[in-house]
């Protein structure tokens, strides 16, 4: 997948506006309609900010990477096991 359809994507997943991410980035709603349509591309730094809005690394919103990951730095054991869980659930 490419930028546009990776931002597009995760905006859609966490059932977001374009409105609400554009606040949330500190930008226009026709910036996130732009990049979205593959009108423009976001700055290096917007990039950075969308990755660490969406908890992606770059590679993967820029559709190097397939593999997506969960940060869980400093959760318990307890809260771990919880989250393990219900990923092995929705696998199913």
């Amino acid at each position: 997948m490419t930028l546009n359809e990776n931002i597009r994507r995760l905006r859609l997943a966490r059932n977001i506006s374009q409105v609400d991410l554009a606040k949330a980035l500190g930008v226009t709603k026709q910036s996130i309609s732009n990049w979205e349509n593959n009108n423009i591309q976001p700055s290096i730094d917007m990039l950075i900010r969308i990755c660490d809005y969406f908890r992606v690394t770059t590679d993967y919103m820029l559709g190097l990477e397939e593999k997506n990951y969960i940060e869980i730095s400093g959760l318990t054991d307890y809260e771990l096991a919880h989250i393990t869980a219900i990923i092995d659930d929705i696998r199913k």
